[in-house]
């Protein structure tokens, strides 16, 4: 591997447009066909988008609830690289940008933050929804959306903290790494 291609992927791991397109197809995928539900919990997002940006563990993690792990049809250049950052945190995976990427969404106008009680819920907007549409028809996030279906189908009904106890008993090795450390999956 080149080095220019080594710092090519460490600048699209930095530029937040990356995160925000994969983070639109995910909450168009969550709301819904009629575009109504909302996801209930920043941690509950975190998880649904480790599996989105893991597909190595999307496959276990379908395994694991008696699904066809093929279904996430991981294409080969995925199988050994894992080119996004995330760490071990207090509630299991967790990327410390979250907060600043929904602040990004809501600032252009592409998402909506409301809180009930503590529980923050996340839901696209209109423009937001046609975003992630225009994104969904792209070749680039093809398999985004159709993993993003899957997950959402799959794991959208469950509470976050369902999610995350299933994230800890699906991978357990994660109890065993220290808070902040990298997860190498």
């Amino acid at each position: 591997m080149s080095l220019r291609l080594l710092h090519a992927a460490a600048d699209a791991e930095n530029t937040d447009e990356l995160h925000l397109g994969r983070l639109l197809v995910l909450l168009s995928s969550a709301g819904g066909r009629r575009q109504t539900k909302t996801v209930e919990g920043i941690t509950k997002l975190a998880k649904l988008d480790f599996l989105l940006r893991y597909p190595n563990c999307l496959e276990r993690a379908l395994q694991h609830v008696g699904q066809n792990p093929e279904k996430a049809e991981i294409q080969p250049y995925e199988r050994d690289t894992i080119e996004t950052k995330m760490i071990r945190f207090r509630y299991g995976p967790w990327d410390g940008r979250y907060r600043r990427w929904l602040s990004l969404l809501v600032a252009k106008g592409l998402a909506e933050v409301t809180t009930k009680g503590r529980t923050v819920h996340i839901t696209l907007t209109s423009r937001g929804y046609d975003t992630a549409a225009v994104l969904r028809q792209s070749e680039h996030f093809m398999d985004i959306a159709k993993r993003s279906d899957m997950i959402t189908q799959t794991f959208g009904a469950y509470s976050g903290k369902r999610l995350m106890n299933f994230v800890y008993e699906t991978f357990p090795e994660l109890l065993n790494m220290k808070w902040g450390e990298n997860i190498q999956l």
